[in-house]
């Protein structure tokens, strides 16, 4: 069986060995972190960076976490929320004046944050390149009109959330998002969790393995669908999550740089009432927001059903049956990873991994790890 390096209370024992038989199977290198009450109980990491199963993961392995970084994301406008500088009610264009143009003057904060703004993408053509351009991509989605009728429907913001958002925070703070998260969460926390990476830290990335090709021929639908729209403003491309571009850009979408543990010890605060490692970042009444719901059915890009609160995805989730029901939130990357914020019992899992599993959101990887935790507390 795969050697899992780490430690685990042994209450946990099954999760240590469901990440083994995974390790064995179709894992390529992962890691699996669980704080309980504000005590790290599992903080496990295991197989290799590489396809060659050459260089081992280690514990200060990173990398790229896809859409798991929104999550920070909505934490970054949280806190803002809560120093009382941003109103999620309030319209984009308070912030951000130019957002208003072509019908975009009554979106308010919480339908970016909430998939419902109707801007869930750049309108084509529009290249993964192109997102690296901070003036260029945010000014094209201030001047675009939305895809429906913002606040009726969730459209998952795929790509484009960390520039909406991102573009908020800046407006206020005078900040990127990546300098944001360097300076005010990352920095006092002490997480190893940063947008994008520092050249410095290449050496310790283990190089994301695209999933297969998506089921679904794009080509068969209709071109001005939101599915369309939203997956051809850019066309994904998992490779370019390996490339010195992408890990320059500030993608608050999309190009977080963590692993288990880092996520956990930023995110694990949602968790704990609002604080971690010390640090306060947000009140309870801030929290509350999250559990405003925002959307509750078929989302209009990723066409499957999903709940969305204020910032992250709540459960119960049609997509992901395996999450408990409570208070619960939660988010994940495109092939499989996850965090999970438990605030009933003041728990949250973190799994992050290189190999990316088929799908958009979660993967029967991270539905073992769930149920292995679920059934130990039990």
């Amino acid at each position: 069986m795969a050697e899992v390096q780490g430690r685990c209370d042994d209450r946990f024992g099954a999760l240590r060995e469901a990440l083994e038989r995974r390790l064995d199977d179709d894992e390529l290198g992962a890691s699996v972190a669980v704080d309980l009450d504000g005590e790290v109980v599992v903080d496990l990491w295991g197989g290799y960076r590489d396809e060659a199963r050459t260089t081992p993961w280690m514990q200060d392995t990173i990398v790229n976490v896809w859409s798991t970084t929104k999550t920070v994301l909505s934490l970054a406008a949280l806190m803002l929320v809560d120093r009382g500088e941003l109103d999620v009610s309030a319209p984009v264009a308070k912030y951000w004046p130019e957002f208003a143009a072509n019908g975009k003057e009554s979106i308010e904060v919480r339908h970016l944050m909430g998939h419902t703004s109707g801007v869930a993408g750049w309108d084509p053509p529009f290249t993964v390149a192109d997102m690296y351009d901070w003036e260029l991509s945010t000014s094209r989605l201030a001047a675009q009109a939305p895809w429906w009728e913002p606040g009726t429907v969730s459209g998952y913001h795929a790509n484009d959330q960390g520039h909406l958002v991102g573009e908020v925070i800046r407006r206020i703070t005078g900040k990127t998002f990546k300098q944001f998260v360097a300076d005010e969460i990352a920095g006092p926390t002490g997480a190893d969790f940063q947008v994008g990476a520092k050249e410095s830290d290449w050496d310790r990335i283990a190089p994301v393995v695209p999933p297969p090709p998506l089921a679904f021929d794009l080509a068969a639908l209709d071109p001005l669908s939101p599915m369309v729209r939203c997956m051809t403003g850019p066309i994904p491309d998992a490779s370019q999550a390996n490339t010195a571009g992408w890990r320059g850009a500030d993608m608050g979408a999309l190009n977080g740089h963590s692993n288990a543990r880092g996520v956990l010890d930023i995110m694990r605060a949602m968790s704990l009432g609002g604080e971690t490692g010390g640090v306060r970042f947000l009140s309870p009444e801030t929290i509350e927001l999250v559990f405003e719901e925002q959307a509750n059915g078929t989302d209009v890009v990723l066409g499957v059903p999903l709940r969305f609160g204020t910032g992250y995805g709540l459960t119960p989730s049609g997509a992901i049956p395996y999450l408990p029901e409570g208070r619960v939130c939660f988010w994940g990357g495109w092939g499989g990873s996850l965090i999970l914020m438990d605030l009933d019992r003041r728990l949250t899992l973190s799994y992050m991994m290189n190999r990316m599993a088929p799908g958009i959101i979660g993967s029967d990887r991270s539905e073992a790890y769930v149920h292995a935790l679920y059934d130990a507390l039990r």
